[in-house]
């Protein structure tokens, strides 16, 4: 009887779990810090004009209140429960781009030529807020300048390309 004494490899096995683990708590906390950053630079400048949560308030009102209140939004009391519900929703909504934002940059990283798509996002993040309240929600724009909205996107854009740029430095992006 012959016995086989040949050595095989092991089978490599991937753990994909893990993988997928970290691409979303990046993905989570390029949306978390988005988010924070956005809430920041409005922040400062409701304050700088003497009204804190101002900019929340105005969103949280067109979202869940009575757009017509909106006529004269230097009118408008600050509802705490208001700008806490925008803010959970604003919240939640960077999340899921930063967890989108996470996932293309992972396929991009293994495949160069679809950086495009974390190109594309960014634009749309850039200018998807300002076109959204052009058609829906026109008073948001007349109580919020359109610039401090562009303004406040490109710096969350920024801290969260930060994220994915530091923990991917060798990242390219390929047309």
């Amino acid at each position: 009887m012959v016995t086989d004494t040949r050595v095989t490899a092991p089978t490599a096995t991937h753990d994909w779990s893990s993988d997928t683990s970290a691409i979303y708590a990046e993905g989570l906390l390029a949306g978390l810090l988005g988010a924070l950053t956005i809430a920041a630079w409005f922040l400062l400048l409701d304050s700088l004009r003497g009204r804190p949560l101002y900019t929340p308030m105005v969103l949280g009102t067109m979202l869940f209140g009575d757009g017509a209140s909106l006529a004269d939004p230097t009118a408008l009391p600050i509802d705490f429960e208001r700008v806490a519900s925008f803010t959970w929703i604003h919240l939640l909504a960077f999340l899921v781009l930063g967890v989108i934002a996470a996932r293309l940059v992972a396929v991009a990283e293994r495949d160069s030529n679809y950086g495009f798509g974390v190109v594309l996002l960014f634009v749309v993040f850039e200018f998807g807020i300002v076109v959204v309240c052009m058609i829906f929600a026109e008073p948001v724009l007349r109580a919020i300048a359109w610039p401090s909205m562009l303004v406040g996107n490109l710096l969350a854009a920024a801290v969260m390309a930060g994220v994915f740029w530091r923990r991917h430095p060798q990242l390219r992006i390929s047309p």
